[in-house]
């Protein structure tokens, strides 16, 4: 049985004029429908690199991204990205940043359809109260669901996540943490994670992909993480097999791959 999407023998090299640098080196996984999988390792390993070959906003130099057995080679809308920065337009209302989304997408709808869809979207992650107000209105945990909600509600195959949570206070990160396994749990997408938080990553995914230090960065293991869902973050404080999990991710980045900066 094919794989849902599969990263095949991908290579990655960014040339500038003589200088050549080999980001990613024979990249090989295959994910499933539904799965949650965070990507982890050191800053400059080539993570958010990897994501945007996923997404199509960069061209392999090898290999090939197979999603459903066709291959990616340019953005769509059944890859939706979720960057750190929640990227809305300011000068556009909560709702209108989503329109622009679902007017893209869903052209084809009627006006009433497309209404009822992004208020299903925002209902998702809790924003439908602030639909009317502009992203200088509202605080950063808000605007990142309202990103999230922007992406959902392009239908797609895929949600890629790069560092969604990474500049959100820890009270904000961990509500919002909460809620992307609550909207996963309801609607099945497949989610690809990058992530330097060990506790965010195994709290969120069924697989977690660790990657060996730059240059030419490559899979150095991959996790499973078997437990059961729902997750409760109380619970799993003292949980074993949490805990098992947490500490083979923190040996292999602080033992086994160590972050060494350049002089």
């Amino acid at each position: 049985m094919a794989s849902y999407l599969k990263l095949d023998h991908i290579g990655k090299t960014f040339t500038r004029g003589a200088q050549k640098s080999e980001v990613l080196r024979d990249i090989n996984l295959s994910i499933d429908k539904g799965e949650y999988v965070s990507i982890i390792g050191h800053s400059g390993c080539g993570k958010s690199t990897l994501l945007n070959l996923i997404a199509g906003l960069t061209e392999v130099s090898s290999g090939g991204v197979l999603l459903e057995n066709k291959e990616v080679s340019a953005p769509g809308p059944d890859r939706a990205v979720v960057f750190q920065n929640h990227s809305l337009l300011p000068w556009l209302t909560v709702y209108d940043n989503v329109k622009l989304a679902v007017n893209k997408v869903f052209a084809n709808r009627s006006g009433a359809e497309r209404h009822d869809w992004i208020m299903e979207n925002l209902s998702l992650v809790q924003m439908a109260h602030a639909k009317d107000k502009r992203p200088g209105e509202i605080s950063g945990g808000m605007k990142q669901r309202v990103g999230i909600a922007r992406a959902l509600a392009m239908e797609p195959k895929i949600l890629l996540l790069d560092e969604p949570f990474g500049a959100l206070d820890a009270l904000t990160r961990a509500h919002l943490q909460d809620q992307m396994m609550e909207i996963h749990a309801r609607l099945g997408n497949t989610m690809i994670m990058i992530t330097h938080d060990v506790d965010e990553a195994v709290l969120l995914s069924d697989r977690i992909v660790m990657m060996t230090n730059g240059p030419a960065a490559t899979i150095g293991e991959v996790l499973e993480v078997p437990l059961e869902r729902p997750r409760k973050r109380v619970d799993l404080a003292s949980d074993r097999m949490y805990l098992k999990c947490r500490e083979a991710v923190l040996k292999f980045l602080y033992e086994r791959h160590r972050f060494v900066e350049a002089a």
